[in-house]
């Protein structure tokens, strides 16, 4: 991870030391192509929020079975509250459909903002 400490010790190694790129990368142990980017940034503002962001999930597997799913949370919205089928049942249920995906797919989908429709397995809690 890229800290602030690091863009001032890369900034300061190259436009006051002049050292080369490739020095800078091989003392920090930081790619090259960070060490150009943080050098090319204007006066670090750029470097400082280097963040990955997505813009759209795909959903290349469980695209296919977006109606299934939609079905299945309408129906377990319906269920009084301690019927309701936790993650794991509703993957479940996707699979005996044919849904080749991972669990983690299916739960980032449902995750925070359908946790409302889908009641989630209590927490146990050790004092």
């Amino acid at each position: 991870m890229i800290t602030v400490d690091t863009i001032g010790r890369v900034r300061r190694a190259y436009f006051v030391r002049g050292r080369k790129i490739k020095a800078i990368a091989r003392e920090l142990k930081i790619a090259r192509n960070t060490v150009r980017d943080i050098v090319r940034a204007e006066e670090g503002r750029a470097a400082a929020e280097r963040r990955y962001h997505r813009a759209v999930q795909p959903l290349p597997r469980l695209g296919a079975y977006v109606d299934s799913l939609e079905q299945i949370l309408a129906d377990n919205s319906k269920r009084p509250k301690r019927e309701r089928l936790t993650y794991q049942r509703i993957y479940g249920e996707l699979k005996l459909a044919g849904y080749a995906g991972g669990y983690d797919a299916l739960r980032a989908t449902l995750g925070p903002g359908r946790s409302d429709r889908v009641s989630a397995r209590p927490r146990r809690s050790f004092h």
